[in-house]
């Protein structure tokens, strides 16, 4: 059975919980290994994009909503993955890009924003409207947030009529984890009290009737809170499921929410299956992928110097050093410490905001260049030992080096397939 957002909490309350991967990346070979994972496995393919990312103005992708979804169908077509898998969401809907201007106008750029994503066919719609805006608070008590949202709700549903097709589905609450992980070392980090679930619940049913939004309300699947799951540059909290029951049971006082867990990224399999078992199935995953593919290109840089002739001495590595030092301003701030600490993290933070770089000129031509360098070629297995473990089985054969990053990725998405389906579980 191929579990879908509508299930989900009725199969924990039936004793057999399953849970979904939200893939949050729009690199285009993320999003192939997630599309042709989902062609292999029948499941769900639950594709998000943020605010930040893509929106009406463009993002810094580049992409609206529209671009992205013509993108993620156009891979899907390539893939062989049937429409009717997938899932488009949007992320943090609201007026984060423009907290910067008075609550009014960042707020009708958030309410074009949604119209955007749901015209374009995202049905999983994340609205979080908590960040304050100019001249007011960091972060908003809870009926302010309520009221955001409940404006942005009808937005979506109003665009929705518009649109046809089916109804958006709401993802509600705001209380995650820094978007793309924290910027120090972790020691612990708190679950949600049982209490401010319980309250944030409360104040977006009340508000969302009053403002006559009963059937939206119908179409909540779930609220944002925070298991105890995290990641910093350097290190991970994993998932202590004793920490969290008391969260959990919040849950058997509402039993048609789900939990929704952010920055499930580098869990691992078994910490993954506690938080599906637990109440929370919709496992968000962005970083973690964008890193295992940055470290399958830093491995093939490593063969093909030391294979390819001319090639050189990492010259991938080397341009995505220079790419990140042009241009630090989505690193600058998030990575501390000396000139060489700043350097280690720029490569190898879990947080790996060298992603927001590939797509650059530089960049890409680096890439191109060691698929090419490599392309077609027999790698012997005692390179890919020495610098690529695990990918053994491409050697001794022509090389398509893409498929190597793809293979790479869906290593992760077996993960967290397997911990999403725990009858399927690997032994």
């Amino acid at each position: 059975m191929r579990a879908t957002l509508d299930q989900l909490s009725a199969l924990r309350r039936d004793g057999v919980p399953c849970g979904i991967a939200s893939i949050c990346s729009a690199h285009p070979l993320v999003l192939r290994a997630a599309l042709r994972h989902g062609r292999d496995t029948g499941a769900t393919v639950l594709i998000e994009a943020t605010c930040n990312q893509v929106n009406h103005e463009g993002g810094y992708t580049g992409m609206t909503p529209s671009d992205f979804a013509a993108l993620v169908l156009r891979l899907a077509g390539e893939e062989g993955c049937p429409r009717e898998q997938i899932v488009l969401g949007g992320d943090h809907l609201g007026p984060n890009p423009w907290r910067d201007r008075p609550p009014e106008a960042a707020m009708a750029e958030a309410c074009a924003m949604v119209a955007a994503y749901v015209e374009a066919g995202f049905r999983k719609i994340h609205l979080d409207a908590s960040m304050g805006c100019a001249g007011e608070p960091a972060a908003l008590d809870d009926t302010t947030t309520a009221h955001r949202a409940a404006l942005l709700a009808r937005v979506a549903d109003t665009a929705a009529r518009k649109a046809g097709g089916e109804m958006p589905r709401f993802i509600l609450g705001t209380e995650v984890p820094p978007p793309g992980g924290a910027d120090h070392a972790l020691s612990t980090v708190e679950p949600t009290a049982p209490e401010a679930a319980r309250r944030t619940i409360a104040i977006h049913r009340e508000t969302f009737s009053a403002a006559g939004l009963g059937d939206a309300l119908d179409r909540v699947l779930g609220f944002v809170v925070q298991p105890g799951v995290e990641f910093g540059n350097h290190n991970v909290i994993r998932y202590d499921r004793t920490r969290a029951q008391a969260l959990a049971r919040v849950l058997d006082e509402e039993p048609a929410l789900v939990f929704e867990a952010h920055s499930t990224d580098y869990q691992g399999e078994a910490a993954l299956a506690d938080l599906v078992a637990d109440g929370f199935p919709i496992l968000k995953v962005g970083p973690e992928l964008t890193f295992v593919l940055r470290e399958a290109l830093y491995g093939l840089d490593l063969i093909a110097s030391d294979l390819v002739p001319g090639y050189g001495d990492r010259p991938l590595a080397a341009a995505m050093e220079r790419v990140m030092c042009a241009a630090p301003a989505n690193w600058h701030r998030h990575y501390p410490g000396t000139t060489a600490e700043q350097r280690l993290l720029r490569h190898y933070s879990l947080s790996d905001r060298i992603r927001y770089y590939w797509p650059e000129h530089a960049a890409a031509e680096a890439v191109a260049a060691l698929m090419e360098a490599l392309r077609g070629r027999a790698v012997p297995l005692p390179l890919f030992w020495q610098h690529l473990p695990g990918a053994q089985g491409f050697a001794d054969a022509p090389l398509i080096p893409e498929e190597v990053l793809i293979w790479r990725v869906t290593e992760s998405l077996r993960a967290y397939h397997a911990a999403c389906n725990p009858s399927k579980r690997r032994g």
